[in-house]
């Protein structure tokens, strides 16, 4: 009687402890996502520091420094060219961190280079969300100024060979999430609408200067939603 009444503690015993291991674990809270790796490219005379404002505010709001590549290159270079920089720079941050695909944030001229890896380099294999922010998507009329200084700035140029191919067809290829965040008074973009895409969320930001889109904290949180 005694062996039996030791067996029935021990069972129970056991069935508690299954029960308090299962509680334990329940009241844990579940581990937070990570995110997807975000890259940011400059535009025109811009550079990598250009988007410490954002970078600032991505690990503000939990991302962390891992997680943010601003991304420097030879703004003078054909935009194709940069492409192509681009598409090796994205495999290194996804052998890096491990993750399956990137976000892309590009202002400026710096939406040439990004759609073109996207157009015509797979880059849609490896991008979730791309953002443009004050893009010179259809080109800007004031290109002309550097045209005859450097080739990205004439590709930039309204009604340009490359602009033209890049628009040609499709917009925004492949499953990728895109929008496009513009101001209606950007004296870079001229006229503004050159900056929308078509099939993109496209979204007015209001009067803010071309310089300012990127480093705007209510553009910058709108950003931010639209990749979470």
């Amino acid at each position: 009687m005694q062996r039996h009444k030791r067996r029935i503690a021990t069972a129970l015993s056991g069935v508690v402890a299954t029960l308090l291991l299962s509680l334990s674990l329940a009241a844990t809270p579940a581990q937070a996502a990570t995110h997807n790796p975000v890259v940011f490219v400059h535009g025109l005379s811009g550079s990598a520091s250009g988007w410490d404002d954002w970078v600032a505010d991505f690990e503000a709001d939990g991302y962390s420094s891992s997680e943010l590549f601003a991304w420097s290159y030879d703004w003078g270079q054909s935009n194709a060219t940069s492409a192509q920089q681009l598409a090796t720079e994205i495999k290194s941050v996804l052998a890096r961190t491990g993750a399956s695909k990137v976000d892309l944030v590009a202002h400026s001229m710096g939406v040439l280079s990004t759609r073109y890896y996207l157009k015509n380099l797979g880059g849609t294999a490896y991008v979730d969300d791309f953002v443009s922010v004050a893009g010179t998507n259809h080109g800007t009329s004031i290109a002309s100024l550097c045209a005859w200084l450097y080739t990205s700035c004439k590709e930039m140029q309204t009604g340009s060979a490359y602009v033209t191919a890049l628009n040609s067809g499709d917009e925004t290829p492949g499953s990728v999430s895109y929008a496009s965040y513009w101001s209606d008074c950007d004296s870079a973009v001229v006229p503004n609408s050159s900056a929308l895409l078509s099939g993109a969320t496209n979204v007015d930001v209001g009067c803010i200067s071309h310089t300012d889109t990127n480093n705007d904290h209510g553009v910058y949180t709108q950003v931010r939603d639209f990749i979470a």
